[in-house]
């Protein structure tokens, strides 16, 4: 799957071909021969393949009727790489030859710092300030959108037919109507002398209109700062993204291509290291007013047409980020040294929403095998919000990958010898694991040999330290510094000394279950809600975890058999140790959270009190399924330890000869309980025992049930019928829980987010 998906490239002109006219005159002068027996036999083969091709279209039109769009793009992708398997490219380096620009009015120009922008409107003012940036050079990279008439002083603009002059490789394979055609840019700036590109667009206006004020622009000779740079801890090996805003005073702010699950994690630093300063080739600066946030920020943070105006701290100092540490990058705001040049080539086979951010991530890893590293600066430009929407539809798909992304990132080795065969060997595999395309891995081997034209030299690889053993961080390394906190937004509401009512409601919501982790098992197709669940309800709890009877890595969804979703518990109770209780809910049952703050989250939480759901069934004696069930409760109980035991025996004095059946859809687990609830799981070992029988047993083993809290006894249920179909009449915002809700559509979730708002008005952000 690719990260994200985007429209077809237009081809460029020179894929465009006639048909040759030898091939036109003999379709006209060929003889038709009217036996029909010598006709069939001649056109054999032709009629075999019309036949094939006929069969393979109408196979696509029932894929295409009876399959969502998904689907059938997962089927016309695996049928692709199976005709056309990916090939390595092979390219004799020696062969290639550097060659000076011969056909452009600036082939004499040249000059070290470059500022590189996409152009598709009339120069703006900011664009114009970026122009008087003493001893920078403005080179604006057009494409058809661009007027035709496009001018401005002091700039060096690249028209489609100015570059298309310059005989690039890459020229092949970039789309018409992208900002991605700024490689051209870079590969005109390299070849024109640049040793320093900022790589920006033209609505950043820099702060004091000099790019030194906080870049490092120089990081040798007698200008650079010899002095060492503060950088994340290592200590921790399974970070391996940290969201920057944080450090620099906004902790309810997160830049676009920070994994969805990781926005939730925003605790100060305990402790930062240091690292000597003279290698952060990559330096990502913070934008004020509108930062780089993607569409679920934008969306859910805005009320009115007001555009953001956010602010970083600008006293923070910068921050480097050691390898096994990884961080979004953007291409607005970043400044690159020649180290890194061959890092700035943007994907074109995802989306431009996608582009720079995969590139980021791509190049990072990369830049650890020159023991180079991304350091992110304090606010270096000011980008103005022009108040428009950010397409969710073209970002979905990278919120599902990046974190299958990076965690593939950090697991890859290269055994090549030069940095260019390993820069090879990193986009072939991310070809293989459709992170990219093929047309990627093409532009890649392009990229690389334009960058040799042009006289750029391949930088040589030194030894990895990702493979070494951790230097213990003792407390002499150890640096403090900690984060101010600044006015921000969130949800929708400004932070300030005050709040208001919803905002204030939401605090008390996640601080009363910030440290509940909630479980659900998802019984509709993940693919289409998981994300919309998590959404939904990570805004209160600070970790969602996702079950379903099939393993989804792309969406972070586990596998776990429903009928034994009790045997899987344990596993979670293992991970978050330190959680203060863990609430299971499936996905047919809507949680009322505001509903549930009076709830003692030291005891049992369960439907006991509801009579359609907690019931007494007592077994024929037969082969019936309850009378196997009970049979396997009787031989459970037989084995429990004898505290467990009189639990259970005095909860069913009135009921010994029966069992209880609980429907279990909503239950929660305190944490004082969670080894009790273990030591169970244990006991049922590898019997066929129903958790909606499971489940209850357990409970009544663990405490009696007059010690459970009452909180789920008022909720609203109804036993699902075969012909259940979600109605808006069922739905009570006063009640703790809603059952049943069916969910398998972002538009049954957007539904279902218009009845909820009743309780919590802030979700009609998310809609």
């Amino acid at each position: 799957m690719l990260v994200q998906d985007r429209a077809a490239a237009k081809p460029p002109k020179s894929q465009i071909r006639d048909l040759p006219t030898h091939q036109q005159i003999r379709r006209l002068t060929e003889p038709k021969n009217l036996d029909f027996t010598t006709w069939v036999s001649e056109n054999l083969s032709r009629i075999v393949v019309l036949s094939l091709l006929l069969l393979t279209a109408a196979s696509f039109l029932f894929l295409y009727n009876t399959t969502d769009t998904a689907s059938l793009l997962c089927f016309q992708s695996q049928s692709t790489q199976s005709l056309q398997p990916l090939t390595r490219p092979q390219i004799k380096w020696s062969s290639i030859q550097v060659l000076p620009d011969k056909t452009s009015p600036y082939s004499t120009f040249l000059t070290e710092k470059w500022i590189v922008v996409s152009v598709t409107h009339y120069p703006t003012e900011e664009l114009k300030g970026l122009v008087k940036i003493r001893g920078w050079q403005v080179l604006a990279v057009g494409n058809s959108m661009t007027p035709k008439d496009w001018s401005l002083k002091g700039s060096i603009f690249l028209s489609l037919d100015a570059q298309a002059e310059l005989g690039y490789r890459v020229l092949d394979h970039l789309p018409y109507d992208s900002f991605v055609r700024k490689s051209v840019g870079y590969l005109f700036a390299i070849q024109h002398g640049a040793k320093k590109i900022y790589d920006a667009d033209d609505r950043v206006e820099v702060i004091g209109g000099d790019l030194g004020k906080s870049f490092d622009v120089e990081l040798v000779g007698e200008d650079a700062k010899q002095e060492p740079v503060l950088q994340y801890s290592h200590e921790n090996p399974n970070r391996t993204v940290v969201n920057p805003y944080i450090h620099f005073g906004q902790r309810s702010v997160w830049p676009r291509g920070l994994p969805l699950e990781n926005v939730g994690e925003i605790n100060l630093e305990e402790y930062y290291t240091e690292v000597f300063g003279g290698k952060q080739f990559i330096q990502q600066g913070i934008s004020n007013g509108l930062p780089d946030v993607d569409s679920v920020f934008y969306f859910t943070r805005k009320t009115t047409l007001e555009a953001f105006d956010i602010t970083f701290d600008e006293h923070a100092p910068k921050v480097a980020l050691p390898q096994g540490v990884m961080v979004p990058v953007n291409s607005f705001n970043t400044l690159y040294h020649s180290a890194a040049f061959w890092g700035l080539m943007l994907p074109v086979s995802v989306s431009s929403m996608a582009s720079d951010v995969l590139r980021g991530y791509w190049g990072q890893r990369l830049l650890w095998e020159l023991g180079g590293y991304v350091a992110v600066y304090p606010p270096t430009a000011h980008r103005f919000d022009r108040i428009e929407a950010y397409p969710f539809s073209e970002e979905k798909d990278l919120h599902v990958n990046v974190g299958r992304l990076i965690k593939f990132l950090l697991a890859w080795r290269s055994e090549k010898h030069s940095f260019f065969e390993t820069i090879l060997d990193l986009s072939f595999a991310m070809a293989e694991e459709g992170f990219w395309t093929e047309q990627d891995l093409k532009f890649t081997a392009d990229w690389l040999q334009d960058l040799i034209t042009v006289g750029y030299q391949q930088p040589r690889l030194m030894s990895l330290e990702l493979d070494r053993p951790r230097a213990t961080i003792g407390h002499g390394d150890r640096k403090e510094f900690v984060p101010r906190k600044l006015p921000s937004v969130h949800l929708g509401v400004e932070e300030t000394g005050t709040v208001s009512t919803e905002i204030g409601n939401l605090i008390r919501w996640r601080k009363n279950f910030g440290n509940v982790v909630l479980v659900m098992f998802c019984n509709g197709p993940v693919e289409r809600t998981a994300l919309e669940w998590r959404l939904l309800y990570g805004r209160v709890f600070k970790t969602v975890v996702i079950l379903s009877s099939q393993k989804n890595s792309d969406l972070y969804v586990e596998e776990a058999k429903q009928d034994h979703i009790y045997k899987h518990l344990p596993k979670i109770f293992d991970r978050y140790s330190s959680a203060e209780g863990f609430l299971f809910v499936e996905d047919d049952t809507v949680l009322n959270y505001w509903n549930l703050l009076q709830a003692d989250k030291t005891k049992i939480w369960t439907t006991d009190k509801v009579s359609k759901s907690w019931t007494s069934v007592k077994p024929t004696g037969k082969s019936d399924w309850f009378s196997v069930q009970a049979e396997l409760v009787k031989r459970t109980v037989s084995t429990m330890p004898a505290h467990f035991q009189v639990n259970y025996k005095e909860a069913a004095k009135n009921n010994q000869d029966s069992i209880t059946v609980c429907s279990s859809e909503v239950f929660y687990v305190p944490k004082r309980l969670v080894t009790d609830f273990t030591e169970l799981v244990e006991l049922v070992g590898d019997m066929d025992l129903h958790y909606k029988v499971a489940v209850p047993m357990f409970f009544m083993s663990m405490d009696s049930p007059q010690n459970f809290d009452p909180v789920l006894g008022s909720m609203v249920y109804k036993r699902k019928s075969s012909s259940f179909n979600s109605s808006l009449s069922l739905y009570s915002a006063q009640a703790p829980a809603v059952h049943p809700w069916s969910i398998s559509s972002e538009q049954d979730f957007i539904k279902l987010v218009g009845q909820m708002a009743e309780g919590d008005p802030l979700l009609m952000e998310l809609v």
